[in-house]
């Protein structure tokens, strides 16, 4: 299903693209992690030398193995819903970040420390009477069941820094009261395709704006962006970019951006994100589509 709107006139043989793109329920499957749908393309964007962001609510714990798996160790990450940058050493500044990690990453802290996000969490259940069981709560065994991650991969997620997953147990009544008391403490509720997450100000949209302003500074040129996801989580994230696909989900959750180049696919996960990468940046422009994913030429349309 399509939105049609005018896309940004630029040059495509000269802008450099970046694509932002959450990972859970949108480039890998909600229920099985596979991403082979999206292999593809992920290797013709390589090849390009297009730079896949990942975008996601997990911990820079998991992302690191992750990172490797499918071929992201060249470009940046954002996680935790926004709360950490990952920077790899084309990506930092020469006089700004000097302190690279033993794995060659220089991480920047966007959010609020996570013993501060606790330590509220546990005042907000206290006075609301509230119920919920956060992540780190959450024994090992119900969070494998839960989330269906084997469990190294589940113990990396509880390694949060700067945001705390929850399942809200309460009413509606109590969530808003909850949500109100975390504002006040200049904390946020994002809803994500399985948990809530309590946050700082700071969200995918902001760290997708930050990676932006970077890679404009250090290139000198403005990329064309685009962004995929599935989740409440990720509209801010869909609103700062230029063109925008919203993945058909698993959860039943709305995903209502307010963002006028918008392509909702009617696939799921990472067939879904494979459809929406080919609506914007494979039909009107043959230089970025998979030969693999091409149509006759006497079929194609321009996006």
């Amino acid at each position: 299903m399509t939105t049609d709107h005018a896309t940004p006139e630029r040059d495509a043989a000269l802008t450099p693209r970046l694509l932002f793109t959450d990972l859970d329920g949108s480039l890998l499957d909600h229920h099985s992690y596979d991403w082979a749908p999206a292999r593809p393309w992920l290797a013709r964007l390589k090849a390009l030398g297009v730079p896949v962001i990942p975008v996601t609510s997990k911990t820079r714990s998991e992302l690191l193995a992750l990172r490797r798996e499918l071929g992201f160790e060249d470009t940046p990450f954002i996680a935790e819903n926004g709360a950490v940058v990952g920077l790899p050493p084309a990506w930092c500044h020469a006089r700004l970040e000097r302190d690279a990690g033993p794995d060659g990453l220089v991480i920047k802290t966007l959010g609020v420390d996570i013993g501060f996000i606790r330590k509220r969490l546990s005042i907000w259940r206290q006075r609301l009477g509230a119920g919920f069981t956060t992540m780190s709560e959450m024994p090992l065994d119900e969070l494998v069941a839960f989330t269906g991650l084997p469990e190294p991969q589940a113990r990396l997620a509880r390694l949060r820094e700067g945001s705390e997953p929850l399942l809200w147990r309460d009413d509606e009544a109590r969530l808003e009261a909850f949500r109100r008391g975390l504002a006040g403490d200049g904390l946020c509720l994002v809803r994500g395709g399985r948990f809530w997450h309590v946050t700082g100000e700071s969200h995918k949209g902001n760290a997708v704006t930050w990676l932006v302003a970077r890679h404009r500074a250090l290139r000198g040129r403005q990329p064309l962006t685009l962004a995929l996801g599935d989740g409440p989580n990720d509209i801010a994230m869909l609103e700062a970019v230029d063109q925008a696909v919203v993945i058909r989900g698993c959860h039943g959750l709305a995903v209502e951006p307010e963002q006028p180049a918008l392509y909702r696919s009617e696939a799921t996960g990472p067939a879904g994100w494979a459809e929406g990468v080919a609506h914007w940046w494979g039909r009107a422009d043959r230089r970025v589509i998979p030969a693999a994913c091409r149509e006759p030429a006497g079929g194609e349309a321009a996006a």
